[in-house]
């Protein structure tokens, strides 16, 4: 009676250690680049044009890999984790305009900038998704099809909002000017 209770408890030990494995835990940011946005924990408009820079690095990433024969092993995997670390970055630039705007922060200057790399990168994810469509690319578009599609509805998201904000941002702070 009292061994069944152990049983099922290995069971499911040895049913979730599969699944265990394959959840992996990325941060898109290296140390370095953790470090410097928390220098910068206070400062939006510093903060977002470091976190713009190193979205905007992971896309030069992902077209030099696309360009560069050299790389071809294992490239779709490569793309795969870069496209994961841009909707990641998208989506942490997002949060962090939010929190600002929550505090009344004036974000114009960021915003234009993460409006510029939101539309930069609708046109390069749609060129992406154009070129994984390609016959002689289908193999190596399915290890990314689906980081691809979160990245382009991150980005969509994006610009969506952060285009509004602006907006509302430009209305708010001129009339605080007069």
């Amino acid at each position: 009676m009292r061994t069944r209770p152990l049983v099922y408890f290995a069971l499911t030990v040895l049913i979730t250690l599969p699944l265990r494995a394959q959840v992996r835990e990325r941060d898109p940011l290296t140390e370095k680049e953790v470090d410097q946005l928390r220098e910068t924990a206070i400062e939006p408009e510093k903060r977002l044009k470091l976190m713009v820079e190193f979205t905007k690095a992971r896309m030069v990433a992902v077209e030099q890999l696309r360009s560069d024969p050299k790389l071809a092993k294992e490239r779709g995997q490569k793309i795969h984790d870069l496209l994961e670390d841009i909707a990641s970055l998208v989506d942490e630039v997002d949060d962090n305009v939010e929190n600002y705007n929550e505090r009344s922060a004036d974000l114009r200057k960021p915003l234009k900038q993460v409006v510029e790399m939101d539309s930069e990168f609708q046109a390069k994810l749609r060129e992406l998704k154009a070129s994984s469509e390609d016959p002689k690319n289908v193999d190596e578009a399915a290890n990314y099809k689906f980081s691809l599609e979160d990245a382009i509805d991150s980005v969509n998201r994006s610009a969506d909002a952060t285009r509004k904000l602006l907006e509302e941002q430009n209305v708010k702070f001129a009339k605080k000017k007069k």
